[in-house]
């Protein structure tokens, strides 16, 4: 395994990461905690969930998963999207974010996480205030680092500038949809976290399992597969969408290699990378993609691959997570 720096922060990282919204969903507890423990055997040190991914099951399974392991991983959360129906459960105020960390290390059975992250730009609450109570929590010891997710590169910019003027701490990290479907961060994002030393942290990295060639056609979703699970996914098929998979596949069997590692391979030689977020709804599939860790892309594979993917630079993003 890889380990990176997170951005220009002094934490090291796994440059393949284990996303777990699937853990209490597509993934039975039994299943998410198998997949954790082989993570850790392969030295996956980052793991990243949310205080909504399954209805917050995912962080109960992480907790319960890592008894005994936890100083052994650099585990990252995340509040801000639409927790309840009350109007103070969502955003990043100090009400709701106090409220969410708190309720996040109980169900991690933790006393810290290493990067707590803001799961989207909140427009009705001033930056001052959300960073103010984040600097609040790394000095309270129960957060390490801080990060964001889904900002518009203004956004990021904006919140480092409050953060400086205030003397408080910065955000160290960005997630964001970036993958060979969607490269739309390279227009802005890109160049502003080589700029500012900011990690980018891909999530959606295969595009829901479109970059492993396993969707065909528009119409047709393979048993088990998020679509077939989660109708909704459906909506990110597109013709055009399935034929860069296929293309990928194609290069992939050339190569001797699974599309998934091959478009891993792609990402992890993109600059301001930090780690790569990969889910897992079974152990065999994370195996097949840590094999991107073992690739050496050549700079002609390398090319064919930005060639093929050059459309989806100025795209609208696969994915894009805000506030109504």
């Amino acid at each position: 395994m890889q380990y990176r720096r997170l951005g220009n922060s002094g934490l090291h990282v796994s440059a393949i990461g284990l996303g777990t919204n699937s853990f209490g969903g597509r993934a039975d507890q039994e299943t998410s905690t198998r997949i954790i423990h082989q993570a850790l055997e392969h030295g996956i040190t980052f793991i990243d969930t949310a205080n909504i991914y399954t209805n917050a099951e995912s962080e109960r399974i992480i907790g319960e998963a890592l008894t005994g392991k936890r100083h052994d991983v650099i585990l990252a959360t995340k509040a801000g999207l639409v927790k309840g129906e009350g109007p103070n459960e969502r955003g990043s105020s100090r009400s709701h974010l106090m409220k969410e960390l708190e309720s996040s290390l109980k169900r991690l059975k933790t006393d810290y996480v290493d990067l707590y992250q803001i799961h989207t730009f909140d427009p009705n609450t001033p930056l001052e205030e959300t960073l103010r109570t984040l600097d609040d929590m790394v000095r309270s010891g129960k957060v390490r680092y801080i990060g964001a997710s889904n900002y518009a590169a203004w956004e990021l910019m904006k919140a480092l500038g409050v953060s400086e003027r205030l003397g408080v701490n910065r955000y160290v990290s960005t997630q964001i949809s970036y993958s060979l479907a969607d490269r739309t961060p390279e227009q802005e994002l890109v160049p502003f976290c080589l700029d500012q030393g900011v990690g980018i942290i891909p999530y959606y990295p295969l595009a829901g399992g479109i970059l492993t060639g396993k969707y065909s056609s528009t119409g047709a979703s393979p048993a088990g597969s998020r679509a077939d699970k989660e109708p909704r996914f459906t909506r990110f098929l597109t013709a055009e969408r399935i034929a860069l998979g296929n293309q990928v596949n194609q290069l992939a069997q050339q190569l001797h290699c699974s599309p998934g590692a091959l478009s891993l391979g792609w990402l992890l030689n993109q600059p301001a990378v930090s780690t790569i977020i990969v889910g897992a709804s079974r152990p065999e599939q994370l195996s097949e993609n840590l094999e991107c860790t073992a690739l050496n892309l050549t700079g002609d594979i390398l090319e064919e691959l930005d060639t093929l993917s050059a459309p989806y630079r100025y795209r609208e993003p696969f994915a894009v997570y805000r506030l109504s």
